[in-house]
């Protein structure tokens, strides 16, 4: 991540976030509203400390059923302080008591009924209210914040990756032919190579165009929607942009190349062998959008060496992506892991 081109330019201030977990508050918006009525129990919980899986975990065994029948829209961070919605199947007949779910670190916030399940991915946007500590120059932050409304790189966050990027050498070992039986290992595997050629491009033309430039040639990503189209630059898709109908998005690799521009397809060169396995695999061309818009920005809080603030993104972006742009952020959590790593290792 720290490779990739900086849209304002390398920040000069450092700072740390989640130096505990109610530094980084993480709130999950559904979007839409619940039934009240189904074969499926939702609950909005809210967590401190814990992982989505474990919560998920909990819940299927309150409800007498397995973990994989217990569904969420997306995972969210265990060093922070978030409310999410989780689903699981109960016969509309009987009821569960989920109160024992209840803890220190977990409260249950609502319970509705609903048909469907909550499916991966169906929810609307996330809003986050993060701390910022032992900030070099809070002044130096300040001076970004205006520049980072207007928008960021929408890289994948270093999550993604895993630890020192370790899925992305869990891939090459994939499209190098090794077997890797678990399914949703798998998927997060193919998911980091996917996203690591994406930050890759979207680095690249950035460092040579910029993020708001178009050329000749783009491939437009409507708004709200996957789909897209290429087409050369003209009078209506300058005003298309304009109006916010279409966005200007980067390659998602995959099999095809009816969604790829031949300057993409110089900036995908290097990463051939992995585009090529990428397709054997199933996966088809896909785009998404080039610039992050953090919504409702609002600075709460500044002191000597702290800044609050709070800002929501559309499901599937990043916080790190915008953190990034502001200051040198190190991942205290992360930092804590490792010291206790090392440790345990002497």
């Amino acid at each position: 991540m720290d490779n990739l081109t900086y849209l304002y330019g390398k920040p000069n201030a450092t700072a740390e976030f989640k130096s505990s977990a109610e530094d980084f508050r993480v709130d999950e918006e559904l979007g839409f509203e619940l039934t009240g009525s189904g074969e499926h129990v939702c609950l909005q919980v809210l967590k401190k400390g814990e992982n989505t899986q474990f919560i998920a975990k909990q819940i299927a065994k309150i409800a007498g059923t397995q973990a994989r029948n217990v569904s969420y829209p997306g995972l969210k961070d265990r060093n922070a302080v978030t409310s999410q919605w989780f689903s699981v199947p109960v016969p509309i007949k009987k009821e569960v008591d989920f109160s024992s779910l209840n803890s220190d670190s977990v409260k249950i916030l609502q319970q509705v009924r609903h048909n469907p399940k909550l499916k991966t991915g169906c929810h609307k946007a996330n809003h986050f209210t993060i701390v910022l500590r032992n900030c070099s120059s809070v002044s130096e932050v300040l001076t970004r914040i205006n520049a980072v409304r207007q928008g960021v790189p929408n890289y994948f966050g270093a999550q993604r990756f895993g630890h020192n990027g370790h899925n992305l050498e869990l891939a090459e070992q994939l499209f190098a032919g090794k077997e890797i039986y678990d399914k949703k290992l798998r998927g997060i595997i193919i998911s980091a190579a996917r996203s690591h050629i994406f930050n890759q491009v979207v680095s690249q033309r950035i460092a040579e165009f910029g993020i708001a430039k178009t050329m000749t040639e783009e491939v437009f990503l409507l708004n709200g929607s996957n789909a897209f189209f290429k087409e050369e630059i003209s009078l209506e898709t300058v005003n298309r942009l304009a109006s916010g109908d279409i966005h200007l998005s980067a390659p998602l690799a995959g099999k095809g190349e009816q969604g790829v521009t031949e300057q993409e397809q110089a900036w995908l060169a290097p990463f051939a062998s992995w585009c090529e396995s990428l397709g054997q695999l199933g996966l088809k061309s896909e785009r998404r959008n080039m610039r992050l818009y953090p919504e409702k920005f609002e600075v709460h809080h500044v002191d000597e060496d702290v800044i609050e603030f709070s800002f929501a993104l559309p499901k599937g972006c990043f916080a790190t992506a915008v953190l990034r742009e502001l200051a040198l952020c190190q991942d205290v959590s992360v930092k804590n892991k490792e010291n206790n790593e090392n440790l345990a290792e002497q």
